[in-house]
């Protein structure tokens, strides 16, 4: 429970459905968070929501530290992957390595058979197969299902999504009609422990990366300028290269092995052919047999919309991938989800 509308309104659900409920809110940041948002992911506002609402529901309610795991599989791994020029997707990993990773090991501590959150996202058992099905949610608009990709079947065959089927303002309804004090509650967009979105300013405040100047250059090698740090940029960007130029420049590759960052126009953005590394795939068995191309959506980060796409599964859970078209800044280090309409057939790491 993050003390946000989503979490509240799924333990109210679950309680009126006759489930024996019990309330569990991680704390990830060692940082007292009242110096950057209180009302965040595990601040004091959030904590106190959360306890509020277990109390209103007349539910168990636990406060569990998990801040060194979160400090190794997400903070550590946001700093390593900026550093070799790579976006990374902290959410994704929080989401396989604490929500749904060490939490199984503490409902099992506290004799829980599954857990559920807020997830908008849907899952179906295969009566033929018994494996779990990932599906987007109904509420199209808040769909989560690209951040599960990641989750082994024995995560998702314990997991419980009862938002799936709900809008979000069906959603708050929901907390409104309990009374819930997070009913109204304002959702929080950024990432958890970023909140002001300055993810480099955090690096260096955190210690996690330091100026080190590499020179700007364009797709031919000309230096054009010079940078403070590769981890300071991502691909795409157009503002704050420091650089004068008669047309727009945009960056489209780090260059990390050289400390460069590569500049260019925007046409040089577009991408229609890529590989994914680490392919996690939800239901092997749709795509048991399956040795030629598999056409499919592909959503090449959270807010694209989905592409028409087709992918090759290749050893070493690598998969090569076509879009039908060209896609602006297909970016290393984000996830690529593949869609089969709603069913989510699994996805991978965009690499260079």
């Amino acid at each position: 429970m993050s003390g946000g509308v989503d979490s509240s309104a799924t333990a109210a659900l679950l309680k009126e459905q006759g489930h024996a409920v019990v309330g569990v809110t991680l704390k990830l940041w060692p940082q007292d968070c009242v110096n950057r948002a209180e009302d965040k992911c595990c601040g004091p506002q959030a904590v106190m929501d959360a306890r509020s609402v277990c109390a209103q529901l007349g539910i168990p309610y636990y406060l569990v530290d998990e801040s060194d795991l979160f400090q190794k599989k997400v903070i550590q791994y946001f700093a390593d992957e900026y550093r070799a020029g790579r976006t990374p997707n902290p959410c994704v990993m929080c989401n396989q390595h604490l929500k749904f990773g060490v939490l199984l090991d503490r409902a099992d501590q506290l004799g829980c058979d599954r857990i559920a959150t807020g997830h908008f996202a849907r899952l179906e058992k295969d009566p033929m197969t018994g494996h779990v099905q990932l599906f987007r949610g109904r509420d199209l608009r808040k769909d989560q299902s690209y951040f599960l990709f990641s989750l082994r079947q024995d995560q998702l065959a314990r997991s419980l999504f009862p938002l799936g089927e709900r809008t979000k303002s069906e959603t708050r309804d929901v907390a409104r009609s309990c009374d819930l004090r997070t009913a109204d509650k304002e959702e929080s967009m950024e990432i958890c422990f970023v909140p002001d979105k300055d993810y480099g300013k955090f690096l260096r405040e955190s210690h996690l990366a330091s100026v080190h100047r590499g020179d700007i250059v364009d797709p031919e090698g000309r230096k054009l300028g010079e940078h403070d740090g590769i981890e300071f940029y991502t691909i795409g960007q157009r503002r704050g290269l420091g650089i004068s130029s008669p047309r727009p420049l945009y960056v489209v590759e780090l260059d990390a092995e050289r400390n460069r960052v590569v500049v260019g126009e925007e046409h040089q953005l577009g991408r229609d052919r890529f590989e994914v590394s680490n392919c996690n795939w939800i239901a092997p068995g749709l795509l048991a047999g399956t040795e030629g191309p598999v056409s499919c959506t592909a959503k090449i980060r959270y807010n694209h919309p989905g592409a028409d796409a087709e992918f090759v599964q290749e050893a070493g859970g690598r998969a090569s991938v076509r879009l039908m078209d060209p896609a602006r800044a297909v970016t290393p280090g984000q996830a690529c989800v593949f869609y089969d309409g709603d069913r989510v057939l699994g996805g991978g790491w965009i690499v260079r």
